[in-house]
């Protein structure tokens, strides 16, 4: 894999600052095979095709339901053979010919499948969903899992390219606004190799803040954003941990709830987990309306935070950031923070929480001193049933559940309990539960300890958006945050919010408390937002 690495033009050689990534090679005569699928999800029935370069002719492909225990569903040789890639592949998809299809067969379960392909001399991997065959037929007991599936884009920088960073731009050096899923994912996005290290760490004081997982990255050839997005990262073990639990999923994407108004029908009950900071306005519709209705989803993730848009076929992503400006004047297409006044849709109203009142927690100099996990303040709540902690105690600190970004709200103390602030945006009842600080910026006493990556460049952006320009008071407002676990009642239903991308780290720990909460909130019965449990 490491020979794959490219440097890009304003490459530095740091870990952290430099820019690398993933490409083919335009020698016909290296080894190599990539490929991707046509779609991010297909349902049983459906064509999925393939499409694949390589060096070599022919190619073995696996394909293998990714649970606990891994399922052989296809081994495979396909036609391969070279294929040009265009440089600016990230921005509107590789090209490379159709190879294979299969219908997917009607016996497949739903999950996350992952794709190898091999030949002599190298490998590389793909994933696809598959969505369940049918709705379930109320009192189902199961739950939908959406992928994060905007994120995935922003993030995967295979071919150079992605929401961060890039080859766009007069200068060649800018992230692309415009991102396609016609391409490989980049490594470390579907399978973590062994001993790769997570974001959370407490750097060193009064010395500059330490990376592991980008040194890793760098070192072991594996994407610089491997542990910020990706099924590997975040659903991979929280999904493996839900099927040694006995709690059985479907699967979908967030894709798919934008392209499918009636996508939760039939279910009293959806998750999101990990990194879910890019979502469509037409995914917050279809989702406010199911909530609204009386649908209830467990968001154990963080990170609210960007309205995107997609192309109409559902390809190319679209999201403006801080070098560029988006020029639509439609608020339902402007792609920028949702609490931006021009968007005019506070992050609050569909999820209680907002990734602007958060969001930097556990790494860098971000709050990376801090607790770790969610100080408790109302300990009687239903979905701390039997956990064992009181007020003041913290969940999750062991297993360093609190970072890397988290989703908050603007707060009132009273009688040492806190309290959503009046104008978040709020469109129901919300219940603090836990929460501990968060930051946007990155602090430090002088040259010897600045960070080199996250700094104050955030905490401005969101001042001079938010709160009217790069004052010393709105940069200070903007810079302090919080994370919160929140029960959030909108109409007849709501979202249970454990606003953290690290939850699913409790899980990997086998930490008890964060297991107990998180069978409670899974398959428990839900409380009023309020107040304890009230059982029939």
């Amino acid at each position: 894999m490491k020979g794959f690495f490219v440097a890009g033009p304003y490459d530095d050689g740091d870990p952290v600052t430099g820019h690398y990534y993933e490409a083919a090679s335009a020698d016909p005569a290296r080894p190599q095979v990539w490929g991707y699928t046509d779609r991010l999800s297909v349902a049983p029935g459906e064509r999925l095709a393939l499409r694949l370069m390589s060096n070599a002719p022919r190619a073995r492909m696996r394909i293998l339901r990714d649970g606990i225990d891994q399922r052989l569903m296809l081994d495979t040789e396909v036609a391969a053979g070279f294929a040009e890639t265009p440089a600016d592949c990230s921005v509107r998809g590789c090209g490379w010919p159709e190879r294979y299809a299969l219908t997917v067969p009607r016996d497949w379960p739903s999950g996350l499948y992952r794709i190898e392909w091999s030949v002599p001399g190298h490998r590389s991997e793909g994933m696809v969903v598959i969505r369940p065959a049918a709705k379930p037929a109320p009192p189902s007991g199961r739950i939908l899992l959406i992928h994060a599936t905007g994120t995935w884009c922003a993030y995967n920088d295979w071919g150079g390219s992605n929401h961060y960073q890039g080859l766009t731009g007069p200068a060649g050096g800018d992230f692309a606004p415009h991102v396609s899923t016609l391409r490989p994912w980049a490594t470390g996005f579907v399978r973590w190799p062994d001993g790769a290290p997570r974001i959370p760490h407490a750097s060193p004081l009064l010395r500059r803040p330490e990376y592991p997982h980008m040194d890793y990255a760098r070192a072991e050839g594996v994407s610089k954003k491997y542990a910020s997005s990706g099924w590997a990262a975040f659903e991979r073990p929280f999904v493996h941990w839900c099927e040694g639990q006995g709690i059985a999923l479907d699967h979908a994407t967030q894709h798919d709830l934008h392209r499918d108004p009636g996508l939760l029908d039939g279910y009293a009950r959806a998750l999101v987990v990990g990194h879910d900071e890019y979502w469509t306005r037409q995914m917050r519709d279809n989702l406010d309306a199911w909530t609204h209705a009386g649908g209830e989803l467990a968001r154990l993730g963080g990170n609210f935070f960007w309205q995107t848009r997609l192309s109409h076929d559902l390809t190319v992503q679209t999201c403006f950031k801080t070098l560029a400006e988006d020029q639509d004047p439609d608020p339902a297409r402007l792609t920028s923070y949702w609490d931006n006044p021009a968007v005019g849709r506070p992050a609050a109203a569909t999820m209680g929480l907002t990734g602007a009142a958060g969001v930097y927690a556990g790494w860098s100099r971000c709050a990376a001193h801090g607790a770790g996990g969610f100080t408790i303040y109302r300990p009687d709540h239903w979905s701390l049933t039997d956990c064992g902690l009181g007020y003041g105690d913290v969940l999750g600190a062991a297993s360093r559940i609190f970072g890397y970004e988290v989703d908050g709200i603007d707060y009132e103390m009273r009688h040492g309990l806190p309290f959503a602030a009046p104008g978040t945006g709020l469109e129901g009842d919300l219940t603090i539960i836990a929460l501990s600080p968060a930051t946007t910026m990155a602090h430090s006493t002088g040259r010897h300890d600045e960070d080199r990556f996250i700094g104050t460049l955030d905490a401005e952006d969101l001042a001079a958006r938010l709160y009217g320009g790069r004052t010393p008071e709105a940069i200070g407002r903007a810079a302090r945050g919080n994370g919160c676990m929140a029960h959030y009642r909108r109409g007849r239903g709501g979202v249970f919010n454990a606003g953290s991308c690290e939850w699913v780290a409790g899980l990997i720990a086998r930490d008890a408390p964060v297991e107990r909460v998180t069978r409670r909130v899974l398959t428990g019965r839900w409380g009023p937002a309020g107040g304890p449990d009230r059982w029939d």
